[in-house]
C-alpha cells in the first residue's frame, strides 16, 4: 500500500501515539536489560515487601523484564509468572491499537470495561494470596 497525498500522511501521523508508547517501553526495557535488577541496590525495594515481607503481584516484574530481555523465559517465569502471561496480552492490545490508528478508526477502550478490570483485579488478588502461602512457594520471586 503506497502512502501518498495528505490522506497517506494522516495515516502515518496517526501512528505517533502507539509508536511513541512503544519507543518509551523499548527504552525502559533496554535500561532494565543493561542495569541488572538481580543486583542489590540498583532499584528500590517493593514498599509492601519492605514493610510486611509479603510479595505484591508486581514483585519480581523488573527481574522478569531483565530475564525476558536476555531471552531467559524460564528465569522470567520464576520471577513473576503473572507478568510473563500478561506480556502477550499487552503486545496484542498494542498491535490492535496501532492497527485501529492506522485505519483511522477510533480506539475503543475495551480493556477498561468493568468486567475486565474486575477480572484482572481478582486474578491479581488470587495470585498475590497464593504466592504468599507455603503452597505457592514456587510463585515467589
Amino acid at each position: 500500500m503506497e502512502v501518498t497525498g495528505r490522506r497517506g500522511w494522516d495515516r502515518v501521523w496517526s501512528l505517533r501515539a502507539p509508536f511513541g508508547a512503544a519507543a518509551a517501553l523499548t527504552a525502559a526495557v533496554t535500561f532494565l536489560a543493561v542495569v541488572d535488577p538481580h543486583e542489590p541496590g540498583h532499584y528500590p525495594v517493593c514498599p509492601l515487601y519492605y514493610l510486611s515481607g509479603l510479595y505484591c503481584p508486581g514483585c519480581g516484574a523488573l527481574r522478569a523484564v531483565h530475564d525476558l530481555a536476555h531471552a531467559d523465559l524460564a528465569g522470567a517465569a520464576r520471577m513473576n509468572l503473572l507478568f510473563v502471561f500478561c506480556v502477550p496480552v499487552v503486545i496484542t492490545l498494542w498491535a490492535r491499537w496501532a492497527l485501529r490508528s492506522w485505519q483511522g478508526r477510533p480506539t475503543r477502550p475495551d480493556i477498561a470495561r468493568p468486567a475486565y478490570l474486575w477480572g484482572l483485579l481478582v486474578v491479581a488478588a488470587v495470585f498475590t494470596v497464593v504466592r504468599n502461602t507455603p503452597l505457592g512457594q514456587l510463585l515467589a520471586p
